[in-house]
């Protein structure tokens, strides 16, 4: 069985030299990759690096082959397409439809996913230009992932940096998993905030309270609603495993600065989920040196945490959509339903994830079993690899989205859309 195709585009940045790893990372995804380069691209890395590394003839001449017309039939047959690094100059070219070399040519044919990876300087990337062309390029249906921030060349720092090559391949990966099911981008145009992790609440310098959760869940709901068009945040405690490329990262540590940078960001985003394993205590006043091992016993005082996902509830926008989780320990589906109906009236979501949790699922594992759980049902999702879930929970909650839209038209007034 033939591998999928991508068609690794490579633009004149600097970052140019990381689309060389880019390759191994997306045929480590058992993917094939066809290079396809600008002329300028070419100064920073060669044809013979790339053609080594792919297996394939690079692309980087319309003139070349032009009886072949080698920028349509390869547009026709591949599965999705990535451009990394995407340099300002090129994404202005292509918002405006230009098709002045074989990438961008290739571009405007194809029909299938397109995902574009910027990195640039960062005034570049601020500049009121760049951020128009991207804004459009979105709205065109393009996935265009936000820069990492980081070292850039020279002395400088700051947002622009390529994402991770790994990161952007698992998001290639995805997205053509989507794309072969036949599945569409039904969250183009929304905000999604998502916490995830465990929060940890300081005893001294060198101890905490916390928890095993490691985040995997929340990152994973993180890169579906990614390859889905959402644009996503996600406020991530003490993260076991990286970020998807293209997700806007907040760090939040403890259970206070989680609760500060959700409410920050929550009143303009159109889905929340709460997904964090947040502490139910905090010491209100950790020991400033370490505390010594002298007595028998210790004992620490705490005090109760604030319940985050309430608080998100009594300010959440008419039309947003509140997701919490319920961690439990139960074996028994209908304790789960029950423990979570009582959150859902007690914390005022829209929808409670009930979720199992041992030493084989759960926190921590790579795998989960869950029950969502709304005022009218309960969707059991049996035990599967946590991207799957992802996969799953977004398929509802879309629905579920789709139902809100239907209930909230009036009864006499048509459907113009």
């Amino acid at each position: 069985m033939s591998r999928p195709l991508v068609v690794l585009g490579v633009t004149g940045g600097i970052a140019a030299y990381k689309s060389a790893d880019l390759i191994r990372r997306l045929k480590e995804q058992d993917l094939d990759v066809q290079v396809i380069t600008t002329k300028s691209a070419l100064k920073f890395v060669g044809e013979t690096t790339f053609a080594a590394l792919s297996g394939h003839p690079v692309i980087s001449d319309i003139w070349n082959n032009a009886h072949e017309v080698e920028h349509v039939n390869v547009a026709k047959k591949t599965d999705a397409i990535v451009v990394a690094p995407a340099t300002a100059d090129f994404l202005a070219h292509l918002a405006y439809g230009f098709a002045n070399d074989v990438l961008l040519a290739t571009l405007l044919v194809a029909k299938c996913p397109i995902i574009l990876a910027p990195a640039m300087h960062t005034e570049m990337w601020e500049n009121s230009a760049t951020k128009e062309n991207v804004a459009t390029l979105r709205k065109r249906g393009f996935l265009v992932l936000d820069p990492a921030v980081g070292k850039l060349t020279g002395e400088d720092s700051g947002v622009g940096r390529l994402p991770d090559t790994t990161e952007i391949a698992q998001v290639v990966k995805q997205v053509i998993n989507r794309k072969n099911a036949n599945l569409g981008k039904d969250l183009v145009g929304l905000n999604v905030l998502i916490s995830a992790g465990g929060t940890r609440e300081a005893i001294d310098p060198i101890r905490f309270i916390g928890n095993r959760a490691s985040g995997k869940q929340g990152v994973a709901l993180a890169l579906s609603a990614l390859s889905r068009g959402a644009k996503v945040t996600l406020v991530g405690a003490n993260l076991s495993v990286n970020v998807p490329a293209g997700v806007e990262f907040i760090s939040a540590n403890t259970a206070k600065e989680m609760q500060e940078q959700m409410q920050l960001r929550a009143g303009s985003a159109d889905v929340v989920i709460m997904n964090a394993a947040v502490a139910d205590y905090f010491i209100a006043n950790p020991d400033s040196n370490k505390i010594k091992k002298k007595d028998d016993k210790l004992t620490i005082e705490l005090d109760k945490t604030t319940d985050i996902l309430s608080v998100l509830a009594e300010s959440k926008p008419i039309k947003q959509y509140l997701v919490g989780f319920a961690a439990e320990t139960t074996t028994d589906d209908d304790n789960l339903i029950t423990s979570a109906k009582s959150k859902l009236g007690s914390k005022k979501a829209d929808l409670i994830v009930g979720n199992k949790v041992s030493n084989s699922v759960g926190i921590s594992s790579d795998e989960n079993e869950v029950i969502m759980v709304t005022a009218n049902e309960a969707v059991l999702l049996p035990k599967a690899d946590k991207l799957l879930l992802a996969d799953a929970m977004w398929d509802f909650i879309v629905k579920q989205l789709a139902k809100v839209g239907r209930e909230e038209k009036s009864p006499v007034e048509p459907d113009l859309a």
